[in-house]
């Protein structure tokens, strides 16, 4: 299926979805028709909603604005041909679709000292050094399974129900998802079932996006 045909149909199922929301609307909301996003993570409801308080400022640091490069450097907006790049509301779309029916993953691919800090509700954290690893290695072999990709019997690996992926880590100037992305695609993942959050954990918590600490 063509991404765009994907996302139109994300588009129209979420138009639904926003109409019959819980609208608990302040002033500062995610879109101007969607004040929140309710979800199920790790067996509990999670609202994702961004802050109200029009006076908050960051003073974690995810506000600092600079970073030795290498090897903090900033990444391209498209990080791999066939790759496409989403924005936060792609994102909930994403959840409210194919995380919420189980046929998609958002991935935090940050190493786990970060994920456990906080992460995006919806996420699974598998670090990016997962797959640079080498196709005998167990925490490759789990990952792969979770993903849906699993062994031919022929030396090779079928993706046919390999699952859509969205990627993310600490943000524009993180290399970790990119890395992540690129060691799928020399396995053999179809680029088309693969998506790129550049703005990361730095983007999500500057919008007032909610967080959870990861387990």
């Amino acid at each position: 299926m063509r991404k765009t045909t994907i996302y139109t149909i994300f588009g129209l199922i979420v138009a639904t979805l926003m109409l019959s929301s819980a609208w608990a609307a302040g002033e500062v909301n995610i879109t101007p028709q969607m004040a929140n996003v309710d979800i199920v993570y790790q067996g509990k409801k999670v609202r994702i909603e961004r802050n109200q308080d029009q006076e908050n400022k960051l003073t974690n640091s995810f506000s600092k604005t600079s970073r030795k490069c290498p090897p903090f450097c900033i990444q391209p907006t498209k990080v791999a041909p066939g790759v496409e790049t989403v924005s936060e509301i792609d994102l909930l779309y994403f959840l409210m679709t194919r995380v919420k029916d189980k046929t998609g993953l958002l991935i935090d691919a940050r190493v786990e000292s970060f994920y456990t800090k906080g992460t995006i509700p919806g996420s699974v954290n598998i670090p990016f050094t997962t797959f640079t690893k080498d196709t005998s290695d167990p925490e490759l072999a789990a990952a792969l399974k979770q993903i849906g990709v699993k062994e031919s019997g022929l030396g090779d690996w079928d993706f046919t129900n390999a699952k859509p992926l969205i990627l993310w880590c600490n943000g524009p100037w993180c290399g970790q998802s990119p890395r992540a992305i690129k060691g799928l695609l020399a396995f053999g993942y179809p680029p088309s079932l693969l998506y790129y959050y550049r703005g990361g954990m730095q983007m999500w918590q500057i919008l007032g996006l909610t967080t959870v600490p990861g387990k």
